[in-house]
């Protein structure tokens, strides 16, 4: 018998509680950076919807802010690409759909 019964306890209970990390915020955490990832699309889709075509009148002092934001700009035009109908999701996900 490899270890003793101490050992062998502790190796148990740290199988329980990563059952139940993973079980209960394993799933809030991915919530919660989905979420973070909307506010940061929302935010760059204010700031440089020129970009995607949407007319935006101030969009000459937005480009100070460019050098900063540049190397999120990829990823942000591929999942703005990606989600086709943006109102329609938040709708959905707060219930207003119908």
């Amino acid at each position: 018998m490899n270890g003793t019964f101490k050992e062998k306890m502790a190796v148990a209970w740290e199988w329980i509680r990563l059952f139940f990390w993973g079980a209960s915020f394993d799933k809030r955490m991915g919530v919660v950076r989905k979420e973070a990832y909307d506010v940061n699309d929302e935010l760059m889709l204010l700031l440089f919807g020129d970009y995607l075509g949407i007319p935006n009148p101030v969009s000459y002092y937005m480009m100070e802010l460019l050098p900063y934001i540049a190397k999120d700009i990829p990823g942000w035009e591929r999942r703005m690409m990606n989600r086709q109908m943006l109102i329609a999701e938040k709708a959905g996900q707060y219930g207003f759909d119908g």
